[in-house]
């Protein structure tokens, strides 16, 4: 059996011909029997899972603060804000996930289309609700940016924290 030029097995328990003794030796982890593993939708996922979370927080959070602070104008800032920025991620997430089986020219195109839908529903909602009175301007800015902070931080780290199988070309 060949070794590597580090000194260490590279062979896992579960092939043939690898006793658990050189399999502990091996710097790589034991293979799990987790299905999803090998899944490469499976960070955006836990991103879109994550991103949940956040959102579910901060809308509690900007409901208690600004239902507090300004009444029934600032509920409805907090969740006009809300939904603008957690719609506006989940969505793209959505339409990697629905294009994560194609050609990455389809997922790119998917994607460009999708944020210039948002950006359009985007200016279409705040043109319609400009001169408003029934919510806050402040509640909506504020909830809007603290909804994309808590869910672009949340994702990456589900992300980034996500195991994947990788196995290189030869």
């Amino acid at each position: 059996m060949s070794e590597d030029f580090a000194g260490h097995n590279d062979r896992q328990p579960d092939q043939p011909g690898v006793s658990d003794a050189q399999a502990a030796q091996s710097p790589l982890p034991p293979v799990e029997d987790d299905p999803d593993v090998g899944d490469s939708r499976r960070p955006l996922i836990r991103a879109a899972r994550g991103g949940l979370i956040a959102l579910a927080a901060v809308t509690v959070f900007s409901l208690a603060l600004w239902g507090a602070t300004r009444d029934l104008p600032g509920i409805y800032g907090a969740l006009i804000g809300a939904a603008i920025g957690g719609g506006f991620l989940l969505m793209t997430i959505g339409v990697v996930l629905v294009t994560a089986n194609s050609s990455p020219q389809v997922t790119l195109g998917a994607v460009l289309g999708s944020w210039l839908l948002k950006a359009a529903l985007l200016l279409v909602v705040l043109i319609v609700i400009k001169d408003k009175t029934f919510y806050d301007n402040t509640a909506l800015g504020v909830t809007i940016i603290l909804v994309l902070v808590a869910m672009l931080g949340s994702e990456i780290m589900a992300i980034t924290r996500t195991k994947l199988m990788y196995i290189p070309e030869k």
